[in-house]
C-alpha cells in the first residue's frame, strides 16, 4: 500500500509551485533569525494477534506541512493537513507575527552530507497483507506448543514509511524517507493459579525482512517466554538501600530518562536542568562516558537528516566523568552560541521541533557482570526494566523490574518480584563502582516522550555497578 506520489517532491505531487512556496518562505523570514517549511507524508500500519485471532489491523496515510518563523526566543508555528498554495500561505501569515517588530540575522543554514543511514525501503509493501497475518498466527502457535504453560500469547508488527522534505530560507531542499519496523511478542505462563508475563521486541529502520525471518521471531518469543517462566518462581523483592548491577541493553533506559533529558540543550539554555551551568564539572564517576548519536545505521532512533535538516552525529556528553556538552537543535545552540548537533526532533509536521535525544548510551568499562555480582554481600540484579517516571528538572525517577534476582554473598539466589529502584540521575552517576565490557543498544523498541511529542529511540550501556541504590520491595 503506497501512494504513488511518494517519489514525487510533495510540492509537486500537490500542485504547488515550489518557487511560489520559496517566495512565501522568505516572505515570512524576512528580518527573522530562523525557520522553515517542513512537509510530511506518512504512511503505516499495525496489526495485533491476541487470545489466538487477529484482534486488529489498521493501516492510516496523512500529510500535511508546519511553518516555522524564530525570531530571539520567540516561534511562531502554524500547520495544516492539506500541501496547498493558500494553506502555505496563510501560515505564513500566522506565523510571521513572531517576529513583528524584531530584526535579526539569519543563522547559517545546516551543513549538507552525503550520508544516508537507511534505505528508501517501504516496509508497506512486503510481505503481504495476508503474509504478515499469517506470520503472526505463526508465531502465536509456536508459543503455544513452546510450553504447555502458556495460556495467552499476543504478537504484533508495525511499520511506517515518513517522507520528510524541509525548504530553508535559503531556498535548499532536503529530504529524507525514513523506514521504521518493530516486532512484538508478550506470553503469559500460568502454574497452579499464579500467572506471570514476558515480552520481548526488535525493529528499526529497515524492511520488516530484517525481523521476520524464523530465527528472529523465535528467538523473540523464546526470551518473553524465558522472562514469565522465570517470574513464575520470583519471590516477593525485599526494600532497602542496596547496591545494585543493571544488565547491558536496554536498561540504558535508566539513563535516558534520568540524566539524558537534562542534557538536552533547552533545560540548560532555560536554567531548569540539574546539569545547568556545569561544563567542565564532574558530575560523575571516573570512567563513565555518555553519548548520544543518530548516525548509527539502521538503529530505531538513527536519522539522516534530524527535523531541521541538520545532519545527525555522535555527540559526547560525559567524558571519564566530566560534563563536555549538551545536544541541541538549532534553537538552542544558536542562543547558547554553539553549534547544532542534530537533535532538533519533532513527532509529526503539526509539532515544533525540540532538542531530543536518538542514540543515547554509556561506553564500555573494563568490568564483567560476573565479577559485579560477586562482589556484592546482599543486593539486586536486574536484568530488565519496564516502565518508569522521572522529574526532569532533578534527574528523580523510579523505575520497576520486570526481570531482577536477589544477591546474597556475590551469587544470585532468587528471582525477585515487585522491585523498583528509586534515586536522582545525577547522583547514581556519582555512584557507579564498576563499568562492564557488555555493552548492548536495546533492540529497536523504544519511544521518548517529551513536552506532549513521541518520537523513536535507542538506548544502550554495558552492566553497571551502582552501589547504594533504594529499592522498593513488597516483601514485608
Amino acid at each position: 500500500m503506497t501512494s504513488p506520489t511518494t517519489a514525487t517532491p510533495l510540492l509537486e505531487a500537490n500542485d504547488v509551485n515550489p518557487e511560489r512556496a520559496r517566495a512565501i518562505l522568505a516572505e515570512a523570514l524576512a528580518g527573522a533569525d530562523d525557520g522553515e517549511l517542513y512537509m510530511e507524508r506518512s504512511e503505516s500500519e499495525s496489526f495485533v494477534f491476541d487470545d489466538g485471532r487477529l484482534k486488529s489491523a489498521a493501516y492510516d496515510s496523512g500529510e500535511g506541512f508546519g511553518l516555522r518563523v524564530v525570531a530571539g526566543e520567540t516561534a511562531g508555528y502554524a500547520h495544516a493537513s492539506e500541501i496547498t498554495e493558500a494553506a502555505i500561505g496563510r501560515a505564513g501569515q500566522s506565523a510571521a507575527l513572531a517576529r513583528r517588530g524584531y530584526s535579526g540575522t539569519a543563522d547559517l543554514a545546516p551543513r549538507r552530507t552525503n550520508a544516508k543511514l537507511y534505505s528508501d525501503a517501504d516496509p508497506l509493501a512486503q510481505p503481504s497483507f495476508s503474509a504478515k497475518t499469517d506470520l503472526l498466527q505463526e508465531i502465536d502457535a509456536f508459543a503455544r506448543a513452546r510450553d504447555p504453560r502458556v495460556v495467552q500469547v499476543m504478537a504484533s508488527i508495525a511499520g511506517e514509511r515518513r517522507t520528510v522534505e524541509i525548504l530553508r530560507a535559503d531556498g535548499m531542499m532536503l529530504r529524507d524517507v525514513r523506514p521504521l519496523v518493530r516486532v512484538n511478542v508478550q506470553v503469559t505462563v500460568e502454574r497452579d493459579g499464579r500467572r506471570e508475563t514476558g515480552s520481548s521486541g526488535a525493529g528499526g529502520r529497515a524492511s520488516y525482512e530484517a525481523w521476520i525471518s524464523p530465527d528472529k521471531w523465535q528467538a523473540q518469543v523464546d526470551e518473553a517466554l524465558r522472562q514469565a517462566l522465570v517470574n513464575l518462581d520470583a519471590i516477593a523483592a525485599p526494600a532497602g538501600e542496596m547496591d545494585v548491577v543493571l544488565g547491558p541493553g536496554w536498561n540504558g533506559v535508566l539513563l535516558h530518562e534520568a540524566v539524558g533529558h537534562g542534557l538536552e540543550g533547552d533545560f540548560n539554555r532555560k536554567g531548569i536542568s540539574a546539569f545547568s551551568g556545569r561544563i567542565g564539572e564532574r558530575v560523575a564517576a571516573k570512567g563513565v562516558t555518555v553519548f548520544d548519536d543518530g548516525s548509527l545505521a539502521g538503529r530505531r532512533g538513527s536519522l539522516t537528516i534530524d527535523d531541521e535538516g541538520t545532519p545527525t552525529e555522535r555527540t559526547v556528553l560525559i567524558e571519564d566523568g566530566i560534563l563536555v556538552g549538551y545536544m541541541h537543535d538549532r534553537m538552542s545552540a544558536r542562543l547558547m552560541g554553539l553549534s547544532a548537533t542534530g537533535n532538533g526532533r519533532r513527532q509529526s509536521y503539526a509539532h515544533m521541533p525540540l532538542p531530543r535525544m536518538t542514540n543515547t548510551g554509556m561506553m564500555n568499562g573494563t568490568s564483567s557482570q560476573a565479577e559485579m555480582i560477586a562482589s556484592m554481600k546482599r543486593g539486586l540484579f536486574c536484568a530488565n526494566f519496564g516502565g518508569g517516571q522521572v522529574d526532569i528538572t532533578n534527574g528523580k525517577f523510579v523505575f520497576q523490574c520486570t526481570e531482577a534476582y536477589l544477591v546474597e554473598n556475590g551469587k544470585i539466589t532468587a528471582p525477585v518480584k515487585g522491585a523498583t529502584l528509586i534515586g536522582d540521575g545525577p547522583s547514581a552517576l556519582t555512584r557507579v563502582e564498576l563499568i562492564g565490557d557488555d555493552f548492548d543498544f536495546d533492540k529497536g523498541v523504544g519511544v521518548c516522550g517529551k513536552g506532549g511529542q513521541s518520537v523513536p529511540v535507542g538506548v544502550g550501556q554495558p552492566s553497571l555497578k551502582i552501589r547504594g541504590l533504594t529499592v522498593g520491595g513488597t516483601s514485608l
